[in-house]
């Protein structure tokens, strides 16, 4: 998928060039011998130095239109290191929310056995409390 973006982007920034340097084509007719050779030169150069960058990929930034990914100088897409980098923080989630629900459920069961055993070591039966008077009744004396 990276190398399909990849293509892409060199193959938009090659027409944009070729547009470019056509425009600067035409506009270079008018110009005098002395300004024309250093555009030629300059050109020469900024060409160049596109095939010195375009060599230079082992861990590079690689710009593909609004965005910039790191390579890892692997072209024919991830070797096995990044996939376990990639597999690794998917595995610790997992299993990170597997043990908050095990807490939860550990702390919810402890909640409710406190609540049990409030009610069987009180003096009152557990009906009372379901009684709609024994309300009343606990409402009055507050």
């Amino acid at each position: 998928m990276t190398n399909s973006l990849q293509n892409r982007a060199e193959v938009l920034q090659d027409r944009f060039a070729l547009k470019a340097t056509s425009y600067l084509s035409a506009a270079t007719v008018d110009l005098p011998y002395d300004i024309s050779e250093r555009l030629r030169a300059a050109r020469v150069q900024a060409v160049a130095s596109r095939k010195i960058a375009k060599t230079q990929t082992d861990g590079s930034v690689v710009n593909a239109g609004g965005s910039a990914a790191m390579t890892w100088g692997s072209d024919d897409g991830l070797n096995w290191w990044a996939r376990i980098g990639s597999v690794v923080p998917l595995v610790a989630l997992v299993v990170g929310l597997l043990a908050i629900n095990s807490i939860q459920n550990d702390n919810r069961a402890q909640e409710v056995a406190e609540v049990d055993a409030a009610l069987l070591t009180d003096e009152l039966p557990p009906a009372a409390f379901a009684d709609p008077g024994f309300v009343q009744f606990l409402k009055a004396t507050r």
